[in-house]
């Protein structure tokens, strides 16, 4: 096993972190704090609930991102002593734990180094994320409901809020389609890279025969409307449903139309809305949905005329972008980065974060895998 050069690593990690620091402005992330102290002490705070909530969690992921940066200097401080320790007294467990932390922080540091390459209009925003499944019947329908679970799990792992806004139930097993939201500092612009067809291939469960079936879902991906934002609808162009909320199967959990629908004519996008208890509620929420897709779409409709006249032929990403591999092998593998990982169980556990930012590393460099 070749020995580790700390000096030369060390020095690496100071260098790369000196970078980070420059871009990420912790300067910028005590005021942002402080501001966000002084309106969560305000009295009538919780008098808006929602507001409350969204600076409580700003607040409350404002300071971790500033504890991340700002410990990193002293645990690299902490490696050197380790490793000068290693040096005087020959201990090979010492210099296996310098090792570890040689690693930990390198990972660390790769993933705040990802957030610096985050500069697009919209990174810093929450998401939302729609998935649907596509082509392969209740195995899709099943493999939406997988990958549902692993976002919601993903965010879990990192401590940010979801609100699940609306899931559609497929009639034997899984989902039609859910959306959610993802509250949390560049949620945008980290999951962006997660939009486009995933693919599934295993042994159905749902087979008495026992084959292999491939089946696919996508994956939708928007930046959150903000109130600055002044997207204006005339309520012309918006047809209103109005429904029951409904569970797995079909079942009405809800004895009144509470549930809502909204089309919007000029575009035909369609938005549903069930997790609120009032249909005014629900309204408010579908309709800030609506928002979102329209300003993603005017976003796209300007980068495709700037293309246009530019005259820009770089290939887009592909529909498939992601393969989970269940049979006759095991293995997740991103068609874009060749990222790939032996592992499918953890990683529909959550454990995505090396796709996503090999993701972010791959958009960065122009869609050239890194």
């Amino acid at each position: 096993m070749a020995q580790v050069d700390f000096p030369f690593q060390i020095a690496a990690l100071r260098t790369t972190l000196a970078s980070i620091v420059a871009v990420l402005d912790p300067a910028g992330l005590r005021a942002s704090i402080e501001s966000l102290s002084t309106e969560a002490s305000e009295p009538g705070l919780w008098d808006d609930q929602e507001k409350a909530q969204r600076v409580t969690t700003a607040l409350s992921q404002a300071q971790s991102e500033l504890e991340r940066l700002t410990t990193m200097a002293a645990r690299i401080d902490d490696l050197e002593v380790l490793v000068e320790m290693a040096g005087e007294e020959g201990d090979a467990e010492v210099l296996a734990e310098a090792e570890a932390d040689l690693a930990a922080i390198r990972s660390d540091l790769g993933t705040l180094e990802v957030r610096t390459l985050m500069t697009g209009e919209w990174d810093k925003r929450d998401a939302v994320v729609s998935i649907r499944s596509g082509a392969g019947g209740v195995d899709a329908a099943d493999f939406a409901e997988m990958l549902l679970r692993m976002y919601l799990r993903w965010a879990e792992r990192h401590g940010y809020a979801t609100r699940v806004l609306d899931t559609s139930y497929a009639e034997e097993a899984g989902l039609k389609s859910a959306t959610f939201e993802v509250n949390a500092p560049y949620a945008y612009g980290i999951l962006s890279v997660e939009a486009g067809t995933h693919r599934l291939v295993r042994i159905s469960p749902f087979d008495n025969q026992g084959r292999r079936q491939t089946s696919f879902a996508a994956v939708e991906v928007i930046p959150l409307i903000e109130q600055t934002d002044h997207v204006e609808i005339p309520e012309s162009e918006i047809k209103v449903d109005v429904f029951r909320s409904s569970g797995p199967g079909g079942q009405s959990v809800n004895t009144t139309d509470s549930a809502v629908r909204l089309t919007h004519i000029p575009t035909g996008i369609v938005v549903s809305m069930q997790d609120e208890k009032s249909q005014i509620q629900n309204r408010a929420a579908a309709l800030r949905v609506l928002q979102s897709r329209l300003l993603l779409l005017r976003k796209e409709q300007e980068a495709a005329q700037k293309k246009e006249m530019a005259g820009d032929v770089k290939a887009s990403w592909g529909d498939q972008m992601r393969s989970y591999v269940l049979q006759p092998y095991q293995m997740v593998k991103d068609l874009r980065t060749e990222h790939e990982s032996g592992n499918p169980s953890a990683v529909f556990d959550g454990e995505i974060d090396e796709f996503i930012d090999a993701g972010i590393r791959w958009r960065r460099g122009g869609g050239a895998a890194p």
